[in-house]
């Protein structure tokens, strides 16, 4: 799979009463992630799905809302990941088996899962971008992280709507928004942020950190941000780079 041009739609509650829709589906390749849903939100997040990369804490939303998200998703490609205990195929893989229930359910369906070869490979990457250990650091890395990275192998140029720079949050007037779209009285997307970048105990997303690695991809890579609209501060001296699992 490749595509020249690629819309990657964030959750994010930035994006209702952007109607930046048109201009998603005028792309090549339209990522989105988990359940974030299309139906009564197209104005907005557009209507187009070519691919679709799900967390294995979202797999029963997703055939709970089968009809919408997989029937409707004509062509797409679903790429699930989690823990290699949820992977394995020996009967006690949560995941392999609900995968196995969905490919009986719609056979036609292009599902695929991160293999723990790959899965070890963004741990590595993490590492290398922050200098922080993901398993002592208690950290999970999000869907967000697993999307941006294979957006970087597949996409030739890549336009992020609903992803607010990392420092968007530290400013006092920033505006309140839930932490997805479609959920308008769910958490607030900045209280999300802080809570889980500042989290010791369990295990937590590093959404602020991975944001930072993010704005520093686009210093190198064609990866431009809108919804809000923010481009980062190009470095001195900074040098192209090949793709970061090269």
């Amino acid at each position: 799979m490749h595509c020249r041009s690629c819309a990657l739609v964030t959750s994010s509650g930035q994006l209702p009463g952007s109607r930046q829709g048109r201009r998603i589906d005028e792309s090549e390749c339209v990522i989105r992630m988990n359940d974030a849903p299309t139906r009564g939100y197209g104005n907005d997040v557009g209507n187009k799905t070519s691919l679709r990369v799900i967390a294995h804490s979202s797999i029963q939303r997703i055939l709970r809302n089968r009809n919408e998200l997989l029937n409707m998703s004509h062509g797409a490609v679903f790429i699930f990941w989690g823990p290699s205990s949820y992977m394995r195929r020996d009967g006690k893989g949560l995941v392999y088996n609900n995968l196995q229930l969905m490919n009986q359910i719609l056979p036609q369906l292009k599902v695929y899962m991160i293999s723990r070869h790959k899965m070890l490979q963004f741990d590595d990457l993490f590492k290398r971008e922050t200098g922080k250990d993901r398993k002592i650091s208690n950290t999970w890395l999000s869907t967000g992280w697993f999307t941006m990275t294979i957006a970087l192998e597949l996409c030739d140029r890549i336009n992020v709507y609903g992803m607010v720079p990392p420092d968007f949050c530290r400013d006092p007037n920033h505006l309140s928004v839930p932490y997805h779209y479609y959920e308008p009285l769910g958490p607030d997307e900045c209280t999300m942020y802080i809570s889980h970048e500042r989290g010791r105990k369990g295990s937590h997303h590093r959404f602020l950190t991975e944001k930072r690695v993010f704005e520093n991809w686009a210093r190198t890579f064609d990866i431009r941000f809108f919804q809000p609209d923010w481009e980062p501060q190009q470095l001195p001296g900074a040098q192209p780079e090949a793709s970061p699992l090269a």
